[in-house]
């Protein structure tokens, strides 16, 4: 019963933790981003998309605000 315990695990070939440092790249391999490089237009983007967002914010709130107001005659 060990014999054939041994045999099956010696056909499986070598554990999994070997696998990982042969140098074998995966196919869903995704490489690591540039970091030297600044990506402006991402940056330009998220920082317009996010000045855009707090102004309508802004905006929204305040009319929210003023319909309050005129809704239950406050003022």
């Amino acid at each position: 019963m060990i014999r054939v315990a041994a045999a099956l695990l010696l056909a499986a070939g070598p554990p999994a933790r070997l696998l990982s440092s042969w140098s074998v790249q995966s196919k869903f391999y995704v490489p690591e981003p540039l970091h030297d490089k600044t990506d402006w237009l991402k940056v330009g983007l998220t920082l317009d998309t996010t000045v855009f967002l707090w102004v309508y914010l802004i905006k929204q709130h305040n009319e929210d605000v003023l319909e309050y107001k005129w809704r239950n005659a406050v003022e």
